[in-house]
């Protein structure tokens, strides 16, 4: 008795997200290690980009943030979904360039590499995809036992928004006062952390709601399962950019930021693995 073409296809298609998967996972963890071995053995320098440790996590980190979502979704739902964040996540940030709203008032430097109309730098657009995805990945992780609540919704957007902006509280000193990628135009307005306006990280959780307000019905899964097993892999992502910039900000004297970087990292892990269990 032969097996039916649908049931077939369906069988190799499965195989190729399962090796796409594990591929982009390894590439992800090579760049992970790659970048690691900067910080230790600060005196090997690598050829061409100065770059290309921070270039290959990021690259590294986008394409294995979407192969790991398209187990669960259509592969044109995860592609929307990054389309939207990337459009809007990168027009805010060109309008930040512009007038200081909604982040405050900063320039970025050449260091982020190559510019989108000499205003917007590749990179950004990828960093927002990176951190809003995998930010509602560990937030599914945390809410795992109220999933079937009536406002489980609701609650998986706001947690959304506050991981993105922890996410971005570690980020921005290791971004602007360690790599140089942008800098803080100095305001009066006394409330910053570590060079940057509070109104930043208010900014990026403001534009994540208004993000997911758009691919949130492209996110909801339509394959109907009998179990639904937790998915770490958006939290390892998500605690290895906190881990790499607490060691940066540690092996760079601020220890303020790195205290905070550990402090993210550990209560994320405890409520996580609590939400995964149940």
């Amino acid at each position: 008795m032969q097996s039916s073409p649908s049931l077939t296809n369906t069988a190799e298609t499965r195989k190729i997200i399962a090796w796409s998967h594990s591929v982009a996972s390894a590439l992800l963890a090579m760049a992970f290690a790659f970048m690691l071995v900067t910080f230790f053995a600060p005196a090997l320098h690598f050829p061409g980009n100065p770059a290309a440790p921070e270039v290959a996590l990021l690259l590294t980190a986008t394409a294995s943030t979407i192969f790991s979502l398209e187990r669960q979704l259509p592969l044109q739902s995860i592609l929307l979904a990054a389309g939207v964040i990337a459009l809007i996540g990168g027009a805010a940030h060109t309008l930040g360039t512009m007038c200081g709203i909604p982040f405050g008032s900063f320039t970025f430097t050449r260091e982020l590499g190559v510019k989108f109309f000499k205003t917007l730098p590749w990179a950004m657009p990828l960093i927002w995809i990176v951190t809003v995805l995998n930010s509602r990945g560990v937030a599914r992780l945390i809410l795992r036992p109220w999933r079937k609540t009536k406002t489980y919704g609701f609650w998986l957007i706001g947690m959304t928004a506050v991981l993105t902006m922890l996410f971005v509280l570690a980020l921005d000193p290791f971004a602007s006062r360690i790599k140089h990628y942008w800098f803080w135009t100095p305001v009066k307005f006394p409330l910053a952390w570590q060079g940057a306006p509070l109104v930043n990280f208010l900014g990026w959780g403001i534009v994540t709601l208004l993000i997911l307000a758009f691919i949130t019905p492209a996110l909801i899964g339509k394959r109907l399962s009998k179990r639904s097993l937790p998915d770490f892999h958006p939290l390892c992502v998500w605690l290895g950019g906190i881990l790499i910039f607490g060691i940066a900000c540690a092996q760079n004297g601020l220890w303020p930021a790195a205290a905070v970087d550990a402090v993210i990292g550990i209560v994320a892990i405890i409520f996580a693995i609590r939400g995964a269990r149940w």
